[in-house]
């Protein structure tokens, strides 16, 4: 199993749901989240000021999937998110040791 966490744009959030619907992932975790990238923010005007916002706001999601879901699921997300622009986030992959469900108990792929 791999857990895959993506920071992708807030206004992005739907899509990436819809495209992980379609796949049948029956679960994730949505996290809102701030940070930057290469472009280390930027400036914005305000009532005529001028002042830097170090931190972007973003959206973390966060799936647990089988080894052999991995790579479309991942697809589907860099799919959904994709803007073209500088700042559209990022996608990682970490392996999982086991899931349980509090509720039944259940462990591995059961769990999911």
């Amino acid at each position: 199993m791999k857990l895959i966490t993506a920071i992708v744009r807030p206004h992005r959030l739907d899509e990436v749901k819809t495209a992980l619907q379609e796949l049948g992932v029956h679960g994730l975790t949505v996290t809102e989240a701030s940070g930057y990238g290469r472009q280390h923010g930027h400036t914005e005007v305000y009532r005529g000021a001028e002042y830097r916002v170090d931190l972007v706001p973003k959206v973390r999601i966060e799936v647990v999937v089988t080894d052999p879901d991995t790579e479309p699921v991942i697809d589907a997300m860099v799919r959904a998110a994709r803007t073209d622009r500088i700042g559209d986030g990022k996608v990682w992959v970490q392996p999982v040791e086991t899931v349980v469900r509090v509720r039944t108990g259940e462990r591995g792929p059961d769990a999911l």
